[in-house]
């Protein structure tokens, strides 16, 4: 029974290392990206739907959770004020199949 537990929280901590959990952070020198959100679609290196629960988060595919501690995130972002600032830009989306890059050479920021 001890061997089934630690299976299973060394799955679910693994799991957890690898997904796309975002943390939004107050100051541009506390961001591992910054980020610019797009008025359409055409202009997005990256479409982002936010998932509810951290378990939906994916592997850099563009489903994002936002925890509420920075050291939960596996990146820390900061929404800048003018897309010249930006590294990455993005659009959100309204259904989770419509997340994914539209330019892979940005893909490294966010590993």
């Amino acid at each position: 029974m001890k061997a089934l537990l630690a299976f299973g929280l060394l799955l679910f901590g693994t799991s957890q290392a690898f997904s796309q959990q975002v943390f939004s952070v107050d100051y541009e020198s506390q961001a591992d990206v910054k980020v610019f959100v797009v008025n359409y679609e055409s202009q997005a290196d990256l479409l982002v739907y936010k998932v509810k629960y951290s378990s939906q988060a994916g592997n850099n595919d563009g489903k994002w959770f936002f925890v509420d501690y920075e050291s939960q995130a596996k990146k820390s972002v900061y929404f800048v004020k003018y897309e010249s600032q930006a590294d990455l830009k993005i659009f959100f989306v309204e259904y989770e199949s419509q997340a994914g890059w539209k330019n892979s050479s940005k893909k490294q920021l966010m590993y």
